[in-house]
């Protein structure tokens, strides 16, 4: 059961935030229902679960997450509000994982034993990584879009996507320092993105660019702190 789960995870994020560009989201958000990226994105996760599991025994359930997994879309597309776009995404993603445990136990619960086994581990381990790149890069931008940092950043010249590719970089050395138990080394990075980061801020005197780099530079480590840990307290059941 819990390999099954975990597969179902791993092509919910695949799905969701490796092969969904962003303007399938913005055509989505305009045109909700009418637009056929709707209807791609849908087809896009029923194929990776036929993938992923690999077995067409598991089309009952495959079809039901999809089917579910519109509903919730659609709901998401017709009631959101620009105001409350945060708030939907996150709601979004709760149900998500709601409908991928309930439908697993509906479907399954008396064909396996809930032990994990080390491709359960392995299944985890991509699970948690594949999370601390793109997932939690959007993640991070969905909650700072409360605010309008593009005045601030306007005459700041920098490589196309570099800030993304930072911290995506850095939450996986975050997560790999702390799984092999060097949380020293955890230390040394943020003292030395600090430092690089030093020169920008005393350059700029901007208080709220300042702010904003230091609220970004929290978030992304402790997220990826959070998520190490929880790998960790996780495999120590096995």
């Amino acid at each position: 059961m819990i390999v099954l789960i975990l597969k179902l995870i791993l092509a919910h994020l695949i799905g969701d935030f490796f092969l969904q560009p962003q303007k399938w989201v913005k055509d989505k958000e305009k045109k909700k229902l009418k637009s056929v990226w709707l209807y791609a994105h849908i087809a896009i996760h029923i194929v990776l679960l036929f993938v992923i599991l690999w077995d067409l025994s598991y089309t009952p359930l495959i079809l039901s997450i999809g089917a579910v997994h519109f509903i919730i879309d659609a709901l998401k597309l017709m009631l959101q509000k620009k105001k409350t776009k945060r708030l939907f995404f996150f709601i979004d993603q709760i149900l998500h994982l709601i409908t991928i445990l309930a439908l697993s136990v509906l479907f399954y619960i008396g064909d396996y034993e809930f032990t994990l086994t080390l491709s359960a581990q392995f299944l985890f381990l991509i699970i948690c990584a594949s999370f601390l790149t793109s997932p939690t890069s959007i993640i991070m931008k969905i909650i700072f879009s409360k605010w309008d940092i593009s005045k601030l950043t306007k005459n700041n010249e920098s490589l196309k996507d570099a800030g993304k590719y930072i911290g995506i970089l850095e939450r996986l050395l975050v997560f790999i320092f702390i799984v092999v138990g060097h949380w020293e080394a955890v230390g040394f990075l943020i003292t030395a993105k600090s430092v690089f980061r030093f020169g920008d801020l005393t350059s700029t005197k901007e208080r709220k660019l300042t702010e904003y780099i230091l609220i970004g530079t929290l978030i992304s480590f402790g997220i990826a702190i959070v998520v190490s840990l929880i790998y960790l307290k996780l495999n120590n059941y096995v």
